[in-house]
């Protein structure tokens, strides 16, 4: 049985983990079906977005299989550190770097460990009021090794984000908005409906734009101002001299919806 369930509809790839039996845990076969998916996602230029979630209302997901963790501790597995390199699945989501077209997930229940990871490695978190954020991992004598101690101390202030860090205390999804870690909490039964809101501003917009601001903005987000307007952006100099770049401002002029090539 697939472990994700991956299908594209329109210019949409919508891509669920499918393990609601344990919460959506990630385990390795998982990771291996994953690669494979977001490589599709990049290399199909009819794919302008993707939608993550977890299957059923329960949970996005868990983070790591800790059973089968504990069964390859058991068989004398090398121990895990910050990263996968080396591991199935790598680079995985949390340090797929270059991945350009903006990715939004979509979150219900539970978002624990890598399962709030795999949430922070996304341009876009819609959440559901039920939704629980935490990376519990120094509770378990563990690190948040896919990038959550990262990407949690860049996206809130340094001590807030050690509270939870440190702690393993969970964040509501009221508390999470009021943090800025999420776009926004709607009751659940208007989950899928905010979600489609998104999907459609960004569907609105040219594809290249995307591809080109999301690129800006995550390798500049570290730099000086000055260098930043210095540094040269593949996906900027490819919208540049882009058919949907005279598109834009000839609808605009022609008081019409812009018809995007995504070349």
């Amino acid at each position: 049985m697939k472990r994700v369930d991956y299908r594209k509809a329109g210019h949409v790839a919508h891509v669920t983990l499918n393990r609601p039996e344990v919460l959506n845990a990630m385990d390795l076969a998982m990771h291996e079906e994953l690669a494979g998916i977001w490589d599709d996602v990049e290399a199909d230029d009819d794919v302008r977005l993707a939608v993550l979630t977890g299957a059923g209302d329960r949970a996005f997901s868990v983070g790591q299989d800790l059973k089968e963790r504990a069964a390859l501790d058991a068989a004398g597995a090398h121990p895990t550190t910050f990263g996968s390199r080396g591991l199935p699945g790598w680079p995985r989501l949390t340090e797929r770097f270059t991945l350009s077209k903006p990715v939004l997930a979509r979150v219900r229940g539970h978002a624990l460990g890598g399962g709030f990871e795999l949430a922070l490695a996304c341009d876009l978190i819609v959440a559901a009021e039920d939704a629980v954020f935490a990376l519990p991992e120094a509770r378990l004598g563990l690190v948040p090794g896919a990038g959550g101690a990262f990407r949690l101390a860049r996206q809130l202030p340094l001590k807030t984000a050690l509270g939870y860090l440190l702690t393993g205390r969970r964040i509501t999804a009221a508390r999470a908005l009021e943090l800025g870690l999420v776009n926004e909490v709607v009751p659940a039964d208007d989950l899928d409906a905010c979600v489609e809101r998104w999907v459609d501003d960004l569907l609105s917009c040219a594809p290249l734009s995307l591809r080109a601001i999301k690129e800006s903005v995550m390798r500049s987000v570290d730099l000086p101002l000055e260098q930043a307007f210095a540094t040269r952006y593949v996906w900027e100099e490819r919208r540049m001299g882009s058919e949907d770049a005279v598109e834009g401002p000839r609808a605009f002029a022609d008081r019409r919806r812009p018809k995007w090539a995504g070349r």
